[in-house]
C-alpha cells in the first residue's frame, strides 16, 4: 500500500532522510519512531505530498505519488501534529468542507458525519465554532474529518496529543477497527506505549536512515533487550551510535 524506494531529501549540505526504504502493507499499522531531527516528520511530509523528495520515490496504493498526485492523495489522509482548522467554521461545517474537497456527495458527508461525531462524541459540539474548542476535541474533530472519506492509508503524527485518557482509548479502538478492515496507518508518535500497543511493525529511523524494521519482539532480539520498547529504542540508537563512532 505505501512503497518507498531510495527516498531522500537535502536541505542544503543537510540529508534530513538518506536512502530510505520502506514497504507497509494493506492494513498494517506501522509506527514511525526517532529522535528528535531525526527525519520522521519530513519523512511524513514527503509521503503526504506536501515536500518533494531530493530523490527516490512514493508509491500510495500503486499510485506514483510524483507522476499521480491526485489519484494518490486521494487515497489518503493526513494529520500533522499541529493540525489547522477553520475557526470561523462550526465543526459540522468544517466536516462538509472536507467532505466537499473529496468531492464527497453531501448525503454521504452528513451520514458519514453522524457516525463519526457519535463515535468520537463530538455531536453536542457539532454547531460550536471550531475556535471555541479546546485542544482535545478539536484534535478529535480533525481526526474524524480525516476518516471522512474512508482513506486507504492513514498518515498521522502525535495523534493522543491532548486526548484524556477516555478519548485516547476511543482513538486507539478506532484506529485498530480501521487497519482490520484494510485501512493502512502510519503513525509518527514520541508515546512509545502507543506504538507498542497497536503496532504490527515498527521502524526506528536516526540521523536520516532506518535503523531497526521489524515487531517488537524482533526490535527486542535485535536489541538484545527483554524489557519494554522504551528500553529497546534507546539501546537502538545507543547501538547505532557507538557504531558510528567506531566507523568514523
Amino acid at each position: 500500500m505505501i512503497r518507498v524506494r531510495a527516498l531522500t531529501k537535502n536541505y542544503g549540505s543537510l540529508r534530513a532522510v538518506d536512502g530510505l526504504d520502506l514497504e507497509i502493507a494493506q492494513g498494517e499499522f506501522f509506527a514511525f519512531l526517532g529522535p528528535n531531527a531525526a527525519g520522521k516528520t519530513t519523512t511524513i511530509k514527503m509521503l503526504s505530498g506536501l515536500l518533494k523528495p531530493t530523490a527516490g520515490s512514493i508509491e500510495i496504493g500503486g499510485c506514483d505519488l510524483a507522476r499521480e498526485p491526485e489519484k494518490a492523495k486521494a487515497q489518503m489522509a493526513y494529520v500533522p501534529d499541529f493540525p489547522f482548522l477553520y475557526d470561523k467554521l462550526t465543526a459540522a461545517e468544517f466536516m462538509r468542507f472536507v467532505g466537499d474537497v473529496y468531492g464527497m456527495e453531501r448525503r454521504t458527508i452528513d451520514t458519514h458525519t453522524g457516525e463519526l461525531f457519535e463515535k468520537f462524541h463530538l455531536g453536542e459540539y457539532r454547531h460550536e465554532l471550531t475556535e471555541n474548542l479546546s485542544h482535545g476535541t478539536r484534535q478529535r474533530l480533525v481526526i474524524a474529518s480525516a476518516l471522512l472519506h474512508e482513506p486507504r492509508v492513514f498518515i498521522i503524527d502525535e495523534p493522543m496529543v491532548g486526548l484524556d485518557p477516555m478519548h485516547a482509548r476511543i482513538v486507539k479502538q478506532e484506529f485498530r477497527e480501521r487497519a482490520r478492515a484494510g485501512m493502512t496507518v502510519f503513525l509518527s508518535t514520541h508515546q512509545l506505549s502507543v506504538a507498542e500497543e497497536l503496532s504490527d511493525r515498527i521502524g526506528i529511523i536516526h540521523r536520516g536512515q532506518l535503523i531497526a524494521l521489524g515487531t517488537v519482539a524482533e526490535l527486542r532480539a535485535k536489541a538484545h533487550e527483554n524489557g519494554g520498547l522504551e528500553r529497546v529504542f534507546l539501546t537502538l540508537i545507543d547501538q547505532e551510535e557507538a557504531h558510528r563512532e567506531k566507523v568514523k
